[in-house]
């Protein structure tokens, strides 16, 4: 497969800042993810809904919470309106710690929501706590405590500490903003079971391309196309409603590549001359322009892939259109340099398609990874016969494809 492309007009990048929590022998147990609105960002810029929304929707669906935490625990800022249920939290209990900020206001509203949080299986964190702000009210639902260790001397961290356990001996307390080795013989002294600071890691800033939000209804155009009982008056409804891309279907189907000896001067004309599989195919193609900004040689590599995928369908018994499309998402992960599950999961597929893509299963996964074993070079299945004719004819309609939709 080729390169990966840059970011570009059917992508952008996002970002998420994530810092690493220590216990006592050094290993890391847990993430604090952290809002970053850019890759160079060394501090957070802001910690308001949005920041907290940002962190929640990139961490778990344009990264995917194992690619950021692996199977650690996430510690989440949340602002006021995530903790009395205003804005609902898109995902369980199992991988996220919810931190309640210090610019939090407890009433009790508050105190109500946290809780009903905690009875739902959520652990509950207290930032930069201080008693007598308010916070202290939540302690009887909070499994962690952090305490700032640049704000607080040594008289006030063991003050809050002997406090904090008189009122719940089972809280764990988190030593943050740990910059010097003083701080950390004084986690020490204190009995602190977990360390977070710039003395033990800063906060290492992830990024990823992702796809803007009209270039995904243009890849959710590919499933519908896809579905083994299409509606083609809802196709033509979705490319009427995207103009640029019924002035590329057409230019693309007048092109000499297409076949047709006649003009065509409508999309409805094009699907009754050509049927709705080639439609499907030139769509997806120029789909796949459009969101990845690849060059020819990029795009010419990934058809060929999904072409190829399509001839070897049939001696797996998959459809060829499941294969085509399976080989399509695949190779627009590639050149978003995306893992190819987090693309799937932005698009409604079938459950064959999704379960290939996500983990190679099915007979579809099967065919996925001999089509990549060939490519790497690798001895070829026996269910395949004569592959060098295959992929050389699908490197030539794939050539002939991408010049069409560029003339």
């Amino acid at each position: 497969m080729a390169a990966p492309a840059p970011a570009g007009p059917g992508t952008r990048r996002v970002h998420v800042g994530r810092q690493p929590i220590y216990n006592r022998s050094g290993n890391v147990v847990a993430y604090e993810l952290l809002f970053r609105g850019q890759e160079q960002a060394v501090d957070a810029q802001r910690q308001d809904t949005f920041a907290t929304g940002e962190v929640i929707v990139n961490a778990f669906t344009e990264f995917g919470i194992g690619a950021v935490a692996g199977e650690l625990p996430c510690f989440i800022n949340l602002t006021r309106e995530f903790c009395v249920g205003e804005l609902a939290l898109p995902f369980g209990p199992d991988r996220a710690v919810l931190e309640i900020l210090e610019t939090v206001e407890v009433d009790d509203e508050v105190v109500a929501g946290v809780t009903r949080l905690a009875q739902a299986g959520f652990r509950i964190a207290l930032d930069d706590f201080t008693w007598g702000l308010g916070h202290e009210r939540l302690l009887d639902v909070a499994s962690f405590v952090k305490i700032d260790f640049i704000e607080c001397g040594p008289a006030e961290i063991e003050g809050i500490i002997d406090a904090c356990r008189r009122r719940r001996d089972r809280v764990r307390f988190v030593a943050e903003k740990l910059e010097t080795d003083a701080d950390l013989e004084l986690a020490d002294r204190y009995d602190c079971e977990l360390r977070q600071g710039y003395r033990l890691s800063r906060p290492q800033v992830l990024t990823a391309a992702t796809l803007n939000p009209s270039r995904v209804r243009r890849l959710e155009l590919i499933a519908e196309l896809n579905s083994a009982e299409a509606d083609v008056e809802k196709v033509l409804g979705i490319i009427a409603n995207d103009p640029a891309l019924s002035m590329r279907i057409l230019r693309g189907c007048n092109s000499a590549a297409a076949g047709v000896l006649t003009s065509v001067s409508s999309v409805r004309q094009a699907v009754v001359l050509l049927g709705l599989a080639q439609i499907r195919q030139w769509a997806m193609l120029m789909i796949l322009d459009d969101v990845t900004g690849a060059t020819d040689e990029q795009l010419t590599m990934t058809v060929a892939h999904a072409r190829l995928c399509q001839y070897f369908a049939a001696a797996f018994g998959v459809s060829d259109d499941a294969a085509f499309i399976a080989g399509l998402i695949g190779g627009v992960a590639d050149l978003l340099d995306q893992r190819v599950a987090t693309v799937a999961a932005q698009l409604p597929l079938s459950g064959d398609i999704a379960t290939a893509l996500t983990d190679g299963g099915g007979r579809l996964g099967s065919l996925l990874g001999v089509v990549h074993a060939y490519e790497r070079g690798e001895p070829t299945d026996d269910r395949i016969t004569d592959p060098v004719r295959a992929y050389f004819e699908a490197l030539q309609w794939s050539t002939r494809m991408v010049r069409s939709t560029r003339a």
